[in-house]
């Protein structure tokens, strides 16, 4: 069930209540690509991160260990023992990002693993087999996410064939949701608007897809070249076209500005591997900005990572410590530098929720965006 609590212009305040617990929106989904967040964070300290729903893969699955495996162990959520809501995406991005390896036709996609190289076929119906053996909590439509410059009429074509694959999805996990084996027999099913940047493509596809009655929309087929105002652009004139009882994704983004901008469009939900990516390689986020902690600067630095965080990175390390760990290449550097980012995310989620149930969003978001510039201006 998804309640809308609040309403501030178009940005809401909503919960979508699931099997697997209640998800409170706006919310940043944390990517756990093969169940694990990289990084070395285990599911369970993702609760101390503020962590509500994890997102994997299901092609990368599909490919390792094996979705039979994982079916098998008892599902993601028992296999990786994280015990909150799993978003898994439909293997539909790699239609995009293996396109080299790939051949798409009506029935679906040909891969070459990026393994090993042996073959595989998905389609829409393959998707939602392996997404219901992972039983995760809400499961993507099949897809395809062609570059958001593509000619317009290449772009007509995939947008109509991802509504046809939808439709073949949804009958799919209503046969599969039926059956006495399956292991999440409640399992979401969230459409895909695509269209690159034509907004009549967009919104017509929109509409169709509207029709469905899906239990969620996501935008998808943004962050893959376009600008970040062609990407605003989009969200204001598909956003009103979905339904506004169900809740939104944006898929694939993105920064602290990005969410913060999507949240005032209409977006409930947000996923991206910078936090993680970005932790790796010890560029940490920060309420006035980005630091690099390779830098000569914090070599002496005896301050947290942020002095008005409470992760526990911040609440025990200096910036001085954290830079030698990653000047050692050391793990446990790249590791602190991820939870700290992980918990930046969620905990500026947390301010987002309350700042629209204060209904004073609007300043809330040009302050933190005022705030995030600061390290620029240096």
């Amino acid at each position: 069930m998804y309640e809308v609590l609040k309403r501030e212009g178009r940005a809401k305040r909503a919960r979508l209540t699931t099997v697997h617990g209640v998800i409170e929106t706006p919310v940043f989904m944390n990517v756990g690509t093969v169940a694990a967040i990289k990084g070395g964070i285990s599911s369970p300290e993702l609760h101390d991160l503020k962590t509500q729903v994890e997102l994997c893969n299901t092609y990368h699955l599909h490919v390792r260990p094996g979705d039979d495996v994982v079916r098998k162990m008892g599902g993601l959520r028992e296999f990786m023992r994280w015990d909150g809501p799993v978003l898994t995406d439909s293997g539909g991005f790699q239609v995009f990002s293996l396109a080299e390896l790939r051949k798409i036709k009506e029935e679906g996609v040909t891969f070459r693993s990026h393994i090993d190289g042996h073959e595989i076929f998905m389609g829409p119906e393959e998707s939602m087999q392996i997404q219901s053996n992972l039983a995760s909590t809400i499961a993507m439509a099949f897809d395809e996410c062609p570059n958001a410059l593509s000619e317009r009429s290449y772009i007509e074509a995939s947008a109509a064939r991802t509504t046809r694959w939808l439709a073949r999805c949804k009958q799919e996990m209503k046969r599969l949701n039926e059956l006495p084996r399956t292991l999440n027999k409640n399992q979401l099913l969230f459409g895909i608007n695509q269209g690159a940047i034509f907004d009549d493509i967009r919104k017509s596809q929109a509409r169709d897809i509207a029709e469905m009655d899906l239990d969620g929309y996501a935008v998808g087929g943004l962050a893959v070249g376009e600008t970040h105002e062609q990407m605003y652009h989009v969200l204001e004139e598909v956003v009103p076209v979905l339904p506004s009882d169900k809740p939104t994704y944006l898929m694939g983004v993105g920064t602290p500005a990005n969410i913060l901008e999507g949240v005032e469009r209409g977006i409930d939900f947000f996923d991206c591997v910078y936090p993680s990516r970005n932790g790796r390689h010890g560029h940490v986020y920060t309420n006035h900005g980005h630091l690099n902690l390779f830098n000569a600067a914090y070599e002496l630095d005896g301050r947290p990572i942020d002095e008005d965080c409470g992760c526990p990175v911040c609440r025990n390390f200096s910036r001085a410590y954290l830079r030698h760990l990653l000047k050692a290449k050391e793990i446990l550097g790249l590791r602190l530098c991820v939870m700290h980012n992980l918990w930046f995310y969620n905990t500026m989620m947390e301010e987002i929720r309350a700042a629209l149930e204060a209904g004073n969003f609007t300043a809330y978001k040009a302050e933190k965006l005022e705030m995030l510039r600061e390290n620029e201006k240096l």
